[in-house]
């Protein structure tokens, strides 16, 4: 079959369109999903580079994201045909630990993510177990259902689940250029927050203000934590959302309210953070970590995605052939949203 794979870890010249790679074959209790459209993810990038505990079999399939069509089921699969058009959640779990069994799949001893720990969605056909997909409907765009299903589970987790973001809050997103970041400014945006954004890119702000953004920060040019306290008279936000890390750590901290919520879910610039740990007790903040999300999250997001809620931005939209392109654009950070790859048209 077609895939974008990769054989050893290095720059973007890695990353290598095959015609030969074999077709996976689904277990019980799996699905094979012929692929229509898949996107990219930051994930991808720091895959072909190499994650810390994480080794690859040639050719290594890469990506997470993706739509297609129910090729074969193996076993029982309730509510499940062939036939069926579905969006798959890259998050892989086992069903069975203590953590699977009270709902928190992401949480599970040997969770892992398609294209990172187990091969991925770029290719022409994918399995995974039939818990990991749902239905879409026929309106949903093939390039917007591709771009959906991990920026959004997500920041839905983040936003929702773990932030608890309320109509009224005021809430800081980092890096507004992200499928995550623009996903959670929709989200906070529908559950009426006032949402400040940042982006070294002018032309990126003005996007994000177009999207309903209310305060537009340029971060490369503007001390963000104290513009934060200036403008809201010390206050500060109710609710940061960080997944840059090192470089923007103390000023996620700045802009927090006194009570406030930090919840994270990566670390571009780098993973290692120092804190006065005097503050996070006088404050009273809290700290949260989040990564993907649950069963009812991905249902739940699902729902908005079939009703035309939560829609993300493409980018661009390349061949799968094309792949690498997609892939340099991404590293050279020119995109606003998602970059997709058409794999077949039916």
């Amino acid at each position: 079959m077609r895939a974008l794979t990769i054989d050893a870890h290095g720059g973007t010249e890695q990353v290598r369109y095959r015609e030969d790679v074999a077709t996976p074959t689904p277990e019980p209790g799996e699905v094979l999903v012929r692929m229509r459209a898949v996107a990219l993810n930051r994930l991808d990038l720091w895959t072909v580079g190499g994650l810390p505990g994480v080794t690859i079999t040639p050719p290594w399939v890469l990506g997470a994201d993706g739509v297609g069509v129910i090729q074969g089921i193996a076993g029982e699969a309730p509510g499940l045909r062939l036939g069926d058009r579905v969006v798959i959640n890259p998050g892989i779990s086992c069903r069975r630990c203590e953590w699977c069994l009270k709902g928190e799949h992401p949480l599970c001893v040997t969770f892992g993510l398609l294209g990172e720990h187990h091969p991925g969605s770029f290719a022409e056909y994918v399995v995974v177990p039939a818990s990991n997909v749902m239905k879409v409907a026929h309106n949903v765009p093939d390039d917007i259902a591709a771009a959906f299903t991990l920026a959004t589970l997500t920041a839905w987790r983040m936003c929702v689940s773990r932030a608890q973001v309320q109509a009224g809050e005021d809430v800081l997103i980092w890096g507004i250029g992200g499928g995550v970041a623009q996903a959670a400014l929709r989200i906070c945006k529908q559950r009426g927050a006032r949402v400040w954004v940042t982006s070294s890119d002018p032309a990126k702000l003005e996007q994000a203000r177009a999207m309903g953004a209310d305060e537009c920060l340029n971060h490369a040019t503007e001390d963000v934590g104290r513009v934060i306290r200036e403008r809201t008279n010390k206050r500060g936000v109710d609710v940061v959302i960080d997944s840059v890390g090192e470089k923007t750590w103390n000023a996620s901290l700045q802009a927090l309210t006194r009570g406030g919520r930090l919840v994270t879910c990566g670390g571009t610039s780098g993973p290692k953070l120092e804190m006065d740990v005097r503050r996070l007790f006088w404050y009273q903040w809290s700290l949260m970590g989040s990564t993907m999300g649950n069963d009812a999250e991905f249902a739940a997001v699902t729902a908005e995605l079939n009703a035309g809620r939560l829609w993300p931005t493409v980018d661009a939209v390349y061949p799968l052939a094309e792949g690498r392109a997609a892939f340099e654009r991404m590293a050279r950070g020119e995109q606003f949203g998602k970059l997709v790859l058409r794999v077949s048209d039916g």
